[in-house]
Formats: structure tokens, C-alpha cells, sequence
């Protein structure tokens, strides 16, 4: 019967204590969140590297990011700027 009574209560600390089952159940759950957020950084980075390793051994993908980041116009090309009429109606 001491035994019972003894298993009980070790079995009601294991389920209704802080420590017991609600934080297992918490740090699982917080277990496949950072496992999620690792995947997508993951693939964040890989996307990264190869970008860098395109950036390296490519010069069309460098004089690509010039263009669209930094303005580059090549050496055969001409520039044309649109400036749009002013409004001068008074």
C-alpha cells in the first residue's frame, strides 16, 4: 500500500511539476523551432555561398550585381536620362 501511495505521488510530480512533463513538452517545442529556423538560415547561406562563388569565378555576374547595385554603364553603351517635364501652370 506505502508503495502505491509512493508511485502516486512520484507519478503526480513527474506530470504536474515545472519540471516534469509540461518542460519536456516546452523544450521539444522549442527544439523543432530552432530546427526550423536552422533549416531556412541554412538555405539562406547556401544561397549566400553560391553567390559568392559566382561573384569570384564570373565576370558577367559581377558586372551584373555592378549594374543593378551600382549604376555601371559599359564602355560601348550611351546613357540616356529621362528628366520629366516640370509642372509650370500658374
Amino acid at each position: 500500500m506505502i508503495l502505491v501511495i509512493v508511485g502516486l505521488g512520484l507519478q503526480a510530480e513527474l506530470w504536474f511539476s515545472d519540471d516534469g512533463y509540461r518542460k519536456t513538452l516546452k523544450l521539444r517545442t522549442a527544439v523543432a523551432e530552432q530546427l526550423a529556423l536552422n533549416d531556412a538560415l541554412r538555405e539562406r547561406n547556401a544561397a549566400l555561398d553560391a553567390e559568392v562563388i559566382n561573384l569570384k569565378q564570373g565576370v558577367d555576374a559581377a558586372e551584373e550585381r555592378a549594374r543593378t547595385d551600382l549604376g555601371m554603364i559599359g564602355q560601348r553603351e550611351t546613357f540616356y536620362q529621362v528628366v520629366p517635364v516640370a509642372n509650370t501652370t500658374r
